[in-house]
Formats: C-alpha cells, sequence, structure tokens
C-alpha cells in the first residue's frame, strides 16, 4: 500500500496544473476578485510539492556522500529553477497570462537556449537523486513534467481567462 500512496503522492500536482491550464476562467472566478489567482495557484503548488518530497522520502534511502552526478545535475537544475522564477516572477511562473495578467515576454538566458527550462531544471534535479529514490518514483515524476511540456506547448492565446475586473 505504501508503494500506490507514494506513486499517488509524487503525481498529485499534475491534475491541478492541467485541470487550470484548460480552464483557466473557471480558477480566476473560484478565486474572486480578493484573491490573486497566481498567488493561489503558488500556495496550493507549494502544498502538493511538500506532498511529492514526503512521499519521496517515504521511499528513499539516503546516504552521505552523494555520487559525484549529483552535484552538477542538482546545481544545473536548482539554478535553472532559480533563474526562471527570477526573470518570470510568481505570476509568469504560476500561470499568470492563462489568467488574463500581461507577462513580459523574456529572452534572457535561460530562455531561447534551454527549451522548457524550469521543467529541464527540474528533471535534472530528479535525475540527481536516482541513486537514493527508487526509479519508479523519479520516472514517475518525470512523466508528470514530460505531460505538462506537452500541454503547456498548446496554448491557444483565445482560452485565456478574462481577468475579473
Amino acid at each position: 500500500m505504501g508503494i500506490i500512496l507514494a506513486c499517488i503522492g509524487v503525481m498529485s500536482p499534475f491534475p491541478f496544473y492541467y485541470y487550470l491550464w484548460t480552464h483557466p476562467q473557471t480558477w480566476v472566478d473560484l478565486c474572486g476578485k480578493a484573491r490573486d489567482p497566481s498567488k493561489t495557484m503558488a500556495t496550493v503548488s507549494h502544498f502538493l510539492k511538500l506532498v511529492q518530497f514526503v512521499s519521496l522520502f517515504s521511499v528513499s534511502t539516503l546516504s552521505w556522500p552523494p555520487p559525484l552526478y549529483f552535484w552538477p545535475l542538482i546545481l544545473i537544475g536548482q539554478f535553472l529553477n532559480f533563474r526562471v522564477y527570477q526573470l518570470l516572477g510568481e505570476s509568469g511562473t504560476y500561470y499568470g497570462v492563462r489568467f488574463g495578467k500581461n507577462i513580459p515576454w523574456v529572452t534572457e538566458f535561460p530562455f531561447g537556449t534551454v527549451k522548457d527550462p524550469q521543467y529541464v531544471g527540474s528533471i535534472l534535479s530528479l535525475l540527481a537523486c536516482v541513486a537514493w529514490v527508487p526509479f519508479l518514483y523519479i520516472f514517475l515524476w518525470v512523466l508528470g513534467y514530460v505531460f505538462m511540456i506537452h500541454v503547456e506547448s498548446k496554448e491557444d492565446p483565445a482560452s485565456r481567462a478574462k481577468p475579473l475586473s
């Protein structure tokens, strides 16, 4: 039973992300005028990320020192994640454009150099942990990212939410 719960925990954010991407107006309406939809998404996403980490930790066997491949993968992966958040901010990272916000187009590194840099950074960070986490869980998490890369690659501007005024 622990295996199934860990798998569900690892996959838990992806239905949420999919729903928000495909139904942004519903989310904006649910948040109402009092709550910023990107900030609310970020709060829920952070909770779901905690569920993912607890799920991974429950099936992990930690040891020190890490394998040598750990350091470049985790450093590059986290640098990409940090840089994306630095350039896009909370609204840009958490679907602001889908929620009807005007998010400026960014061309600075890693954008224009790395396709889907936040997902690439996250995948590299996960692969860094493969010595401690059974491959099944890393695979499922990466599969979730690949699914979202596919979903988000088909963005139709006409399906964006209209901000509540």
